[in-house]
């Protein structure tokens, strides 16, 4: 596994945040703000051993998994000794590679078998959700060999298939309506049976950070989602 950090010594937050499989930093590095430390998770299959700073005493630590991450952060979490305040898991499931809560097999066991220079052009196509958002993104996609991104599902693949339930509970759930990466009716039907999760429902494509400048704009609009509305529904009776 490797591990992006960004850390300043006056800041009290921390952002922890599993990346989906094929990721590296270029993903995310456009969301860091200087108010708050962040840790990034990704290659999952690299044969680096866990290096992290000291933990300080932070007011407030959020975990967000995104994609294959919201199986990461499950599974690789109680390694660092790192306690969440917030779970986020966006646009993945528990059980990713499922017919009926993830990624059906046949459509990943294909993806594991044919890793090409020119499949992983049409999945982070499909990842950004149309030709505009894509060519909008285009200086994020990740850099990746072809072997190291076969190594990492490899990797990810064999572990999902020996999991078992650990007990793990996330506080909010985001799942995209128009995800061409996992079924949006699969992470619906995982996380509409997850009563103790909030569940936010949105309009945009896999990857969709994008729509905030930074994770302290998503993360309060995660907080706050539906609260506003209310109020101006008050507001109005």
């Amino acid at each position: 596994m490797k591990t992006y950090i960004r850390r300043r010594e006056k800041n009290d937050q921390l952002v922890v945040l599993y990346a989906g499989w094929g990721c590296d930093e270029n993903l995310f590095l456009p969301m860091l703000d200087e108010d708050r430390d962040f840790i990034l998770f990704y290659n999952y299959s690299a044969d680096e051993a866990l290096v992290l700073p000291q933990m300080k005493s932070y007011r407030k630590i959020v975990l967000i998994g995104w994609s294959l991450g919201v199986w990461a952060a499950q599974y690789l979490l109680s390694k660092t000794g790192i306690d969440p305040d917030i779970r986020i898991a966006v646009n993945g499931t528990p059980i990713p590679a499922d017919d009926k809560y993830g990624i059906p097999l046949r459509i990943f066991e294909g993806t594991l078998n044919n890793i090409t220079e020119e499949n992983m052009h049409k999945f982070y196509f499909r990842m950004f959700g149309d030709k505009k958002t894509n060519e909008l993104n285009k200086e994020m996609v990740p850099k990746r060999t072809l072997k190291s991104l076969h190594d990492e599902l490899r990797w990810l693949y064999n572990r999902m298939m020996e999991q078992t339930d650990s007990g793990f509970r996330w506080d909010y759930a985001l799942t995209s309506e128009i995800d061409r990466v996992f079924p949006y009716e699969n992470v619906n039907n995982y996380w509409a049976k997850e009563k103790n999760t909030k569940h936010i429902i949105l309009p945009v494509p896999h990857y969709f950070f994008n729509n905030w400048k930074s994770f302290a704009e998503f993360i309060d609009f995660v907080e706050n989602y539906g609260k506003k509305r209310v109020t101006k529904q008050k507001k109005v009776s």
